[in-house]
This record gives C-alpha cells, structure tokens and sequence, in this order.
C-alpha cells in the first residue's frame, strides 16, 4: 500500500491542479492585474492564515496534529508585514473577508476545534503549497511590482526558519507517513484535503469575479 503522504499527494491532484489554474491566479501572475488585486489577495490570505495559527496552539499536545505545529512554518506575522507595505499603517480598519474566504476560515477553525485530524489537511494544503508553488508566486510578483528580493509586499513566501525547504518538506511527508489514525480516517483526511483545494478554488474564483482581466 502506498504511504499515507503519497496517497494525499495522488488523490488531491486535480483539486490541486484546478487551483494552480484558476483565470484570477493565472490573470495575477502572468501581470494582467494590477497591484491592488495581489493585495487583495493576500488580505484574504489572512483570515485564512489567523484560523489557521490561532488555532494551532490549542492543538499542540494532539497525537495526530500536534507533532505538525512548528512556528517556522507560521506566516501570520509575515503577512501584516506584507499588508503593512502594500496597504498602509491602517490597513487593520479596512480588511474585509470575501464570503468564500469567510466560509474557508471558518472551516478551518471548526476543523481546528472539533477534528484536529482535518486540521492537519488543510495545514498540509497551506503550508507544503506555500514552500513550493508559493515561490513562484514571490517571484513573478517581485518581478511584476518591483518588491524587493525576499523583501516587505511577499514576505509570506519567505520562511527564514527553513534555509533547506526540500528537507522540510521531505521530513513533513515523513511525519504524515507515521500519523496515527486508521485507514477509515486518512480517508477522510484526504477527502478534507480535496476540500480545502476546493475552498481555495472557490476563493480565487471570488477574486476573479472582483478583478475580472477586463478592468
């Protein structure tokens, strides 16, 4: 049988491939959107981000999620910094969640207190995706809007605590191969895995219909 981490890798993959796709992320990087709308984004990242790090402490003594908690990974603080430069000192009083993103925060805070294994699966969909494909995006978006290297505006997309991110991620998948819970249940945290990848979809989805090309 396949390893845990494999199987999660497999069976979210067109889940996965449908986000990476999407017209507002493909619009975004590809330079046809204006800075507001990357700004946009990354507000909704942090009511994302806030459910996911607020909750993470509470689960820190869990069998299942507990060993997954490590602050090296967390990227609340990086993005107030982001949100700071591209927003302005102010930008708390005017951050609004876009309904899809509310509905993804709350799911991952129910997660988070009532089902910590479900938590893991949208900890495992943020966190390998912001180590890998993330990058790309720090890229283009340095290249498109001038941001310094690794500097304020995509802070998020740099973990200073991980100088070896293929070791991270090699060490992550094996600790997901070791997680302790039955085949019924890495059914179902594959199962809220594809659910996150959906939630993510529905929320550039969203921020396509607020920034459509044509504007």
């Amino acid at each position: 049988m396949d390893p845990f981490s494999t199987l999660i890798r497999t069976a979210s993959h067109e889940q996965h491939a449908e986000a990476e796709t999407s017209t507002f992320m493909s619009d975004l990087l590809g330079g046809r959107l204006g800075l507001d709308a990357y700004a946009r984004y990354t507000e909704q990242l942090w009511f994302v981000y806030e459910a996911l790090e607020s909750g993470a402490p509470g689960l820190a003594s869990d069998p299942v999620a507990g060993p997954f908690i490590r602050p090296e990974l967390f990227r609340l603080a990086a993005l107030e910094q982001d949100l700071a430069h591209l927003r302005g000192p102010h930008w708390r009083s005017r951050l609004t969640a876009l309904p899809a993103t509310r509905t993804y925060a709350d799911r991952v805070t129910k997660c988070a207190r009532d089902w910590p294994p479900g938590y893991l699966a949208h900890h495992y969909t943020r966190y390998l995706g912001d180590l890998s494909g993330g990058q790309i995006i720090r890229g283009k978006a340095e290249q498109t809007w001038g941001f310094a290297c690794k500097g304020d505006g995509v802070r998020f997309y740099v973990f200073e605590g991980i100088p070896n991110p293929a070791a991270f991620k090699r060490g992550y998948r094996e600790l997901l191969d070791t997680v302790p819970v039955n085949d019924p249940e890495k059914q179902r945290i594959v199962a809220e895995c594809k659910r996150a990848f959906t939630l993510n979809t529905e929320l550039f989805r969203a921020l396509g219909e607020e920034f459509p090309r044509s504007a």
